[in-house]
């Protein structure tokens, strides 16, 4: 009755900016009498913005007759819509299966369409570019000697040692143990990101902070020292720029640490602060309780990061305003900021950072942390308004993470198909082609560990501590997977984002588990080697920068998609599977654009065999089967 992934059903496909003549299909049984077919929409919180859209005959075929209408919208937001038809005197509805996007027999929900400004539009040149992720202080070392450490700072002697994972003699956990890496050693090792096809790096946070995550920010005019200076950081960007990488910063602006310089609870900063200052400049930065028990928000309970207050008009200036904490690391070279904890941002603070960010240059960036789907996120009581044009680019995009690796753990390969397919069509297109597509992060454990070792869902600090060390089977088995992981993520829409040391064999679980120190002169040299090959490939490829994607086979066993733009395609293909399949493909999948691949062009391509991949470019661009053979698997 109604696919809204079918052009003949729905034209164009997914989001539209405003005034965009939406075409939809409906197609009803020709036994109908008097169906009078309409769309009706309305708004994602229930509010109709407009009336019923009325459906009229556009042709037929020999069990059905098809009923059409063009439903333009002039404003930015979310849009729910359903079907409705008279039969035998009963008005029916027609819904979405909750699982796809053809029309449910029973149990639907609406279809969604995102309505954005047409004036959107995200950085092109990294648009499909390949992101890296660094944790600052696990890196790498310049050898710089470290002067003036805080007291309460504990420096590791060697590099090689794994991160403190127990808490101190009060129960605490602190995070304040370092290795000393730092911007220097970052600078050092930008040939080895180029030669990985690295376009742009994401930093979490270089702000002087007391922890090693320096997610409790004391101050965000600086660079911490143990990084380095702020002179460092403009080198690092200039330096980065020579070979096309560019830095993106994470901003820390829902919440500060205690230890700062603007609440100084622990009083490390002298007599000032919001903390026990009821004048200080910085007290209306803070929501007051009148508690004594708990005397301010904190963000989660965590009484060393108190929440902040984003409406305060001071803290919205000294954050984005003229000569503000993101102008002055944009004017450093920084090529823009994620944003932590998006979701507790207020919209207009993120609207507000966004025109900062765009002053500075159409070419900056402003990327969120959000973990769902971005165009749906329900938080704070309201849904958020985050892709419509006026405050994010993107996301991360951890839903394409969570199905990659249950598709490779379970063979989830419908449930991978759905993830891809509901991002493509719910995000604008400026969105989806700069989403920060990770495998892994700091924030959930290392890609090889959560495809090779046993889950960790439920289990404490001290069991991932006891099962960090994969056995070699563990490893063998994840590191595979890996590889296939990686084919994928490098063939989807958006940036492929690689996790420091991921591309060298790097392993652990969570938190501290996952922040382990990069292994220079001990990587997984095949590990490397594939990345190399694979970065600059997906560098050079315009289909899997910049394409359309065409889903061919989804299953249990294979993950087989198109990429294509203009008169190039990229075929990508992983086999989950034992012993030998034939590759899926249907010649068709392509015939409702530019005829690029035939069955003689594609002859020379026969199958798969146990756990492997290949990523295969027509008719132009870049052949890989040689280079591919290198690497047994893949």
């Amino acid at each position: 009755m109604f696919d809204s992934r079918q052009e003949f059903y729905k034209s164009p496909f997914g989001a539209v900016p405003t005034g965009t003549p939406v075409r939809l299909r409906l197609r009803l049984p020709r036994r109908l009498e008097a169906p009078r077919p309409r769309a009706v929409f309305t708004n994602i919180d229930g509010a109709q913005p407009c009336c019923p859209i009325e459906l009229t005959p556009a042709g037929e075929d020999e069990t059905h007759i098809h009923y059409q209408g063009t439903f333009p919208h002039q404003s930015p937001e979310v849009l729910l819509y359903t079907f409705c038809y008279e039969d035998r005197g009963r008005t029916r509805t027609v819904l979405r299966d909750p699982r796809g996007s053809a029309a449910a027999a029973e149990g639907g929900v609406p279809w969604q369409l995102t309505v954005y400004d047409p004036a959107f539009d995200t950085p092109e040149g990294l648009k499909g570019a390949v992101f890296y992720q660094i944790f600052p202080d696990r890196f790498a070392a310049s050898g710089t000697p470290k002067t003036g450490v805080p007291a309460d700072r504990v420096l590791h002697a060697f590099w090689e040692e794994a991160p403190a994972d127990r808490p101190g003699p009060d129960g605490e956990f602190r995070s304040n143990d370092y290795f000393g890496g730092d911007l220097g050693g970052i600078r050092q090792h930008l040939p080895d990101l180029a030669a990985l096809g690295v376009e742009a790096v994401y930093l979490n946070p270089i702000f002087e902070a007391h922890s090693n995550h320096r997610y409790n920010t004391a101050d965000y005019r600086r660079v911490d020292p143990l990084l380095g200076t702020d002179e460092d950081f403009a080198a690092l960007c200039k330096a980065g720029r020579a070979l096309g990488i560019s830095f993106v910063l994470d901003g820390v602006f829902n919440h500060t640490g205690s230890d700062s310089v603007y609440f100084n609870r622990e009083g490390r900063y002298g007599k000032g602060g919001a903390f026990g200052d009821p004048a200080s400049p910085w007290r209306d930065w803070y929501r007051w309780t009148g508690d004594p028990a708990r005397p301010y928000d904190c963000w989660w309970g965590f009484d060393t990061l108190p929440a902040v207050n984003e409406e305060s008009p001071s803290y919205q200036d000294f954050i984005y305003g003229p000569g503000g904490v993101a102008a002055q690391w944009l004017e450093a070279g920084a090529a823009g900021f994620r944003l932590d904890v998006a979701d507790e941002l207020p919209d207009d603070f993120i609207a507000g950072i966004r025109r900062r960010v765009k002053a500075a240059g159409e070419d900056r960036l402003l990327l969120g942390e959000v973990w769902e789907d971005a165009t749906t996120k329900f938080s704070y009581g309201r849904h958020r308004r985050y892709l419509l044009g006026a405050e994010l680019d993107s996301v991360m995009n951890y839903p394409w993470r969570t199905a990659i690796l249950d598709f490779l753990r379970e063979g989830k390969g419908r449930e991978l198909e759905e993830a891809v397919l509901s991002v493509w069509e719910h995000y604008p297109r400026p969105a989806a082609e700069v989403l920060l597509n990770s495998l892994s992060t700091h924030d959930v454990p290392r890609a090889i560990t959560a495809l090779g070792g046993p889950p960790m869902e439920g289990r404490d600090r001290d069991w991932q501590r006891d099962h960090n060390a994969l056995s070699p089977e563990e490893y063998a088995r994840g590191r595979q997977l890996f590889l296939l992981a990686s084919l994928i993520q490098f063939g989807l829409p958006g940036c492929p984002c690689i996790y420091y040391g991921d591309e060298a064999g790097m392993t652990g679980y969570a938190d501290p588990f996952n922040r382990g120190t990069y292994p220079w002169g001990r990587e997984d040299a095949g590990l490397v080697e594939f990345f190399r090959l694979l970065g600059p490939v997906r560098r050079a490829s315009a289909p899997l920068r910049r394409g359309d994607f065409w889903p061919v086979r989804f299953d249990a066993d294979w993950c087989v998609f198109f990429r294509r733009l203009g008169e190039e395609a990229v075929l990508a293909a992983v086999y989950r599977g034992e012993g030998y399949g034939e590759i899926p493909w249907d010649p068709t999948i392509l015939e409702q654009g530019t005829p690029l691949i035939t069955v003689g062009k594609m002859a020379g391509i026969r199958g798969l065999y146990r756990q492997s991949g290949v990523i295969l470019s027509f008719p132009r661009g870049m052949p890989l089967t040689s280079q591919i053979d290198r690497f047994p698997g893949t």
